[in-house]
């Protein structure tokens, strides 16, 4: 995809309260989070101008940095109008929202004690995050050498910067192989989630997914599972492990970015995209669909 680095467009973003041309939102170089991974962030999806669960996002902003310590000068109802004016700005009409937060530069060393938070918002223009091929014919993944750490050595509840450097390794070795993405194991050996997805599987006409208590329960995962119990679909929820995957009939990964994507293969082993990927990655299309409308 050809397009302009991010930190050299035209547009607005919001910034500790206020609106500042784009390539004016810098940070320095001595920033906390920067060296210490402490930022917490959101990905938002922006459908016909509207962001999908505007709140719930927000929300979950503010626990993260919470969770690491951390509380953030704005609220929720702020934070979603401040989002509200960043798409409307920069004219976003399907695209990406990414709220960030992180501890700023005013001391230096693992303490983070004295340093002052920062909030920014920024939307833009942005397409599927897989090609439309791969989310017809399903995902190429292989299993990951990475694994997803216990409860007891990271927050899991929270989406933080630090989380995220196995998910990058697990996910450029991946396509350094051709592979679209990679399914992670937890510290266990049990099946977590992709790289930035969360995972479902379908065996016996049933939904599973696993238990997520090393692993962010994703407010696309959340919808999903929803719209599962609606059209009375069984959901079972429960430690899944690598063997019990060739016993699948169909799976797939959600997520703000990926939103329903099937996965046609898996550490070679070939899956189709059955009946219960469709309605569901159907009913999804739908409901979001419905932002564009209002």
């Amino acid at each position: 995809m050809n397009q302009a680095s991010l930190d050299d467009r035209d547009g607005v973003i919001w910034l500790d309260g206020k609106l500042v041309p784009w390539r004016e939102a810098k940070l320095h170089v001595l920033t906390h989070s920067l060296h210490y991974g402490n930022a917490v962030f959101e990905g938002e999806r922006v459908y016909g101008g509207h962001v999908f669960k505007i709140n719930e996002h927000s929300t979950r902003l503010l626990r993260s940095a919470e969770l690491l310590g951390y509380q953030l000068p704005f609220s929720a109802e702020e934070l979603n109008r401040a989002t509200r004016e960043v798409v409307a700005r920069n004219n976003v009409q399907t695209g990406y929202v990414r709220p960030i937060a992180w501890r700023g530069s005013e001391v230096i060393g693992v303490s983070a004690r004295g340093t002052k938070p920062h909030v920014a918002v920024t939307a833009f223009p942005w397409p599927s995050y897989f090609s439309e091929e791969a989310r017809k014919k399903g995902l190429r993944l292989k299993t990951a050498a990475w694994r997803r750490p216990g409860p007891q050595s990271a927050p899991a509840e929270a989406k933080a910067a630090g989380m995220y450097i196995i998910c990058t390794m697990s996910r450029d070795q991946a396509n350094a192989e051709g592979y679209d993405d990679a399914l992670m194991l937890d510290w266990r050996g049990q099946v977590a989630e992709a790289t930035g997805a969360n995972f479902f599987m379908v065996s016996g006409g049933e939904l599973h997914t696993p238990t997520p208590d090393c692993f962010l329960d994703g407010i696309t995962r959340q919808t999903v599972l929803d719209l599962a119990r609606k059209r009375d679909i069984r959901v079972v929820e429960r430690a899944m492990f690598p063997e019990e995957l060739g016993e699948a009939s169909e799976m797939f990964l959600t997520g703000t970015a990926a939103e329903v994507t099937p996965i046609g293969e898996l550490d070679g082993r070939k899956y189709t995209v059955g009946p219960v990927t469709q309605e569901l990655m159907a009913a999804y299309s739908q409901l979001v669909s419905g932002l564009v409308r209002t």
